[in-house]
């Protein structure tokens, strides 16, 4: 594949659209073994004075103890062909098998950054800031009722998007 590096904000895809509709894949590497996860919660701004995304985790997910364990990871957005792929990665952990090679996609490497050399679009990121959601800090209560009745609150991280690589 061959990839162009954009600036951020010469993203022309929607991100509403990009994360909640079409979903990402969230991808890190700790010694020397990849792991990824669907995710359609997030979203892209500015903060701190840096085009940032953020994510969140759920601590069951096998794919946090990557990102924990790294200062890099990539979220990387997929045409609708891949639809059936992204499902399974969101719904398959890499705990119980080889969910990567079972993909059948393509693991490349920004320096020490994994990402898939089937996407559209690539961000390389840096975490930035990382907290779990708080009971307390909730200003609707149903949202805990109806998102975290296990009391599994994510973990929100707030990344630099350092590179934006986009299909050509």
């Amino acid at each position: 594949m061959a990839w162009k590096e954009i600036g951020a904000k010469e993203l022309t895809n929607n991100a509403f659209t990009m994360i909640g509709s079409d979903w990402m894949l969230v991808t890190a590497e700790a010694d020397g073994k990849a792991n990824t996860m669907t995710a359609s919660w997030g979203g892209m701004g500015v903060m701190w004075g840096k085009d940032v995304a953020f994510v969140v985790l759920r601590p069951q997910r096998y794919t946090k103890e990557f990102v924990d364990a790294t200062d890099r990871l990539s979220l990387t957005f997929f045409d609708a062909s891949h639809r059936k792929t992204l499902s399974y990665l969101g719904s398959v952990s890499g705990r119980d098998e080889d969910k990567l090679k079972r993909s059948g996609l393509t693991l490349a490497h920004d320096g020490a950054v994994p990402y898939f050399e089937e996407a559209n679009t690539v961000l390389l990121c840096r975490k930035l800031y990382a907290q779990e959601f708080q009971p307390g800090c909730f200003l609707d209560p149903a949202l805990i009722q109806q998102w975290y009745p296990d009391q599994d609150f994510h973990t929100l991280y707030i990344v630099e998007v350092e590179k934006v690589l986009v299909a050509e």
